[in-house]
Parts: C-alpha cells; sequence; structure tokens
C-alpha cells in the first residue's frame, strides 16, 4: 500500500514562512510528478504547485515568487517552502503524486491545515 504522509502545517503570522514535507511510502518503484494543492473553506480544491521527476517546476499565478517547490528523489519527499504567507494562503493543503507500484498509481495525502493570520 502506497501512502503520503504530509507534515509541517501550522498557525502563522501575515509575512512569515512555512515548510510544507511530503514522504512518499510503501512499495514505490518511482514517483513521477508530485504536487501540492490546496482548499479553502468554500472553494474548490486548486493546484498549487507540481514538480517532474526531472525538476521541472509550476505554479499557481498567485503563489509565484513566494513558494518554491523541490523534492528529494531518493527519498520520494516533495517539499513546498512557503515564505510571505498571507491571510488568503489559508486552507488545507494535500500532497499529490503520480507513483510507479505494481501498477500506476494517483496518490493523495491527508492534507495539513495551513492558518496566516492577519
Amino acid at each position: 500500500q502506497v501512502q503520503l504522509v504530509e507534515s509541517g502545517g501550522g498557525l502563522v503570522q501575515a509575512g512569515g514562512s512555512l515548510r510544507l514535507s511530503c514522504a512518499a511510502s510503501g512499495s514505490i518503484v518511482r514517483a513521477n510528478a508530485m504536487g501540492w494543492y490546496r482548499q479553502a473553506p468554500g472553494k474548490q480544491r486548486e493546484l498549487v504547485a507540481s514538480i517532474t521527476s526531472g525538476g521541472t517546476r509550476s505554479y499557481a499565478d498567485s503563489v509565484k515568487g513566494r513558494f518554491t517547490i523541490s523534492r528529494d528523489n531518493a527519498k520520494n519527499t516533495v517539499y513546498l517552502q512557503m515564505n510571505s504567507l498571507k491571510p488568503e494562503d489559508t486552507a488545507v493543503y494535500y500532497c499529490n503524486a503520480d507513483v510507479i507500484a505494481d501498477r500506476l498509481l494517483e496518490v493523495w495525502g491527508q492534507g495539513t491545515l495551513v492558518t496566516v493570520s492577519s
């Protein structure tokens, strides 16, 4: 069974920083694209950032210049460094990954809450 375990959420003041981590565990051959989504109360889940196994990154316009996604392929782990946080960044952040195990799987983490106070 493949799982994604997230950590690093919490409460921070506007202008502050947080770093989210997401580790894939289980019988994984390789993790392909990995990314972070978020869902604020009353809103749809949206893609925040993604990174391919080769390191190509993409970001939502709302976080460009403030958030940085990175990964450690040896550890099947993806990170999201969030700087200059704003109250509108408040949401549950979900890790997502396309992994090759016994077959190709799309896996989601359980979510971690990020709250930015004004």
